[in-house]
């Protein structure tokens, strides 16, 4: 099998670069990691531990972080993505769970894989809260997970940035030994370029200037802010130390994991309250459901304020109206006919239908009707009784020619 050195070697790191010495120099001495793992005597099976405080599940992000859980991952005392994403997964559906700290203290690691873990972190904001306590160092790959998080808390000694990407490359040669180079950020042509010539390291720099870019784009998603900004904030791959981290915008306040574990162990801390849907008709109301709206978050719009003075008003003057119409379509002779008129409610117009209809029963056409209106003292209101007698014909004329008479 691959040597551990070789492991290491091949692949690109988001690392700081002392972090990174330390692991290439463990690779380079155990040389086998199977046999280390049989001297060492711990179990293949080890598995990584959530810790939950007061329904705050706690996972930890610690050591150099690579993709895949393995023999490696445990000698080193690193993290693998995978093994975080298992955790992030079990933390989210746990209803026991009610906030996620992710407790990172890491110099970064390996960049494969680092994207898929932080838009995991990123996609799950909302559905429960999660903070991201550093109190030792969140550099590089680790920082890009923090970064993913509701927001990212630090202790004042916490060091956070390095953002860029970096490959080390070790050669080995018979007659030189060992041969390292490191290629930090700036579709190859060449598969396979030779790192000994300026153009070949060039090469391999191209890809890593692609992974940087990616890195820098994700960060300023993260936090909210333009892409431009990200080099300046991280002090162009530097590192910045607690309140210097919050006032360059890495990290959104000071803070310890303990304060922060009481914090988001109190209940108003974690309840979140559903974004709702206000509807105000039935067809809001289908609507909303159609499109697959949790019915628990669809409310009803309160009743608008009804103005009762003014309903009533109205009311009042429409009646009014109404009963001087009908006086003013009084004759001779049909008095029942508009008093029972004006106790059943009917209109002006229906009204004047009914007493059309009456007079053709006895004989009398309209020209008589409007002659005995006009001659007829009709019961009505004393105040309105003069005007209503003088303008009964002419209330018969506007009436009738309403209904097509």
């Amino acid at each position: 099998m691959p040597r551990a050195f070789e492991l290491a070697a091949s692949r690109p790191w988001l690392m700081l670069p002392d972090a990174l010495d330390t692991l290439m120099a463990i690779a380079d001495r155990q040389g086998d990691p199977e046999a280390l793992e049989a001297r060492l005597g711990k179990p293949l099976d080890n598995t990584r531990a959530v810790s939950l405080r007061d329904g705050v599940a706690v996972i930890p992000v610690t050591g150099p972080i690579m993709r895949y859980a393995n023999l490696f991952t445990r000698i080193s005392g690193a993290t693998s993505t995978q093994e975080l994403a298992t955790d992030l997964q079990a933390a989210l559906d746990d209803p026991k769970v009610r906030a996620i700290v992710l407790n990172v203290d890491s110099p970064g690691g390996e960049a494969t894989g680092i994207n898929e873990l932080a838009d995991m972190i990123h996609a799950a904001r909302g559905r429960k809260p999660i903070k991201a306590y550093v109190g030792g160092t969140g550099a590089s790959a680790a920082y890009w997970i923090a970064s993913a998080a509701d927001e990212v808390v630090v202790d004042d000694t916490a060091l956070l940035g390095s953002i860029g990407v970096v490959v080390e490359v070790a050669i080995r040669k018979e007659a030189d030994g060992i041969k390292r180079y490191t290629i930090t950020s700036s579709n190859a042509p060449n598969k396979r370029p030779d790192l000994d010539t300026e153009q070949g390291r060039a090469e391999v720099a191209k890809s890593i200037d692609a992974l940087a870019e990616v890195f820098v784009a994700k960060v300023a998603r993260n936090l909210a802010v333009d892409p431009e900004d990200v080099p300046v904030m991280g002090d162009f791959g530097g590192l910045k130390v607690g309140a210097a981290a919050v006032d360059a915008g890495l990290a959104h306040r000071l803070g310890s994991l303990e304060s922060l574990l009481t914090e988001l162990a109190s209940p108003a801390a974690t309840q979140r309250k559903p974004s709702m849907t206000i509807v105000r008709t039935t067809a809001e109301l289908q609507a909303a459901i159609a499109a697959g709206t949790d019915p628990q978050t669809i409310q009803i719009a309160a009743a608008e304020p009804v103005d009762v003075d003014g309903i009533e008003a109205k009311a009042i003057a429409a009646e009014r109206e109404r009963i001087t119409g009908i006086h003013a379509l009084a004759a001779a002779g049909f008095d029942e006919e508009i008093a029972a008129a004006i106790d059943s409610g009917a209109s002006v117009e229906a009204t004047a239908l009914t007493l059309f209809k009456a007079a053709q029963d006895r004989g009398i056409n309209l020209s008589a009707i409007k002659r005995d209106a006009t001659a007829a003292a009709p019961a009505t209101p004393p105040a309105a009784g003069a005007a209503n007698t003088a303008n009964s014909a002419a209330a018969w004329s506007r009436t009738m020619k309403k209904i097509g008479g």
